[in-house]
């Protein structure tokens, strides 16, 4: 059986200091977990790529769509994308999930534990934080989405949850 890297070790150390539980999948640099956020449920899977020295963290949540919101939500995406520096958002189409992926590459075989620590949280944070978007496309009658007004409704601020640090403590 295969050992696993040195990197998802790192990976794993970095979870354990943080006091997030998480598994090492069995003959892949692949460790997955899960998280309580704001909004959703967020599952996360870590894959490490030792020949490249990278990371990269998934973060995703199940959300059934149907015919006629699916091309709203995935221009949604495309959208918030636009407004991304790291990271992006997909929709897994096969398996009906909403997905936020990010990847680093780093200088060393160990991979340095607050870059690691921060791509996890930016990738809860983002996964969550497009989730009421999406849950209003979802949730707008069909006749009425080519009405939405997308971009605008990426503005809102209403529907976001606080930053950590500024009112409330974080949750994962």
């Amino acid at each position: 059986m295969r050992t696993h890297s040195r990197q998802i070790l790192t990976v794993e150390e970095t979870f354990g200091r943080n006091g997030w539980h998480c598994e090492l999948v069995d003959g892949r640099d692949v460790l997955r977990a899960g998280f309580e956020a704001h909004h959703t449920r967020v599952d996360l899977v870590a894959q490490a790529y030792p020949q490249l020295n990278a990371l990269c963290i998934v973060s995703e949540s199940p959300m059934h769509l149907d015919d006629d919101h699916l091309p709203f939500v995935l221009e949604l995406l495309a959208r918030a994308n636009k407004q991304l520096t790291l990271g992006g958002f997909e929709f897994d189409l096969d398996r009906e999930m909403l997905v936020f992926r990010i990847t680093n590459l780093f200088e060393r075989e160990r991979y340095d534990s607050d870059i690691i620590s921060s791509m996890v949280h930016c990738a809860i944070a983002e996964l969550d934080r497009i989730i009421p978007y999406v849950a209003i496309v979802r949730g707008t009658p069909a006749d009425l989405l080519a009405d939405l007004d997308l971009p605008r409704l990426l503005m809102r601020e209403d529907v976001i949850p606080p930053v950590p640090g500024d009112e409330e403590e974080e949750e994962f």
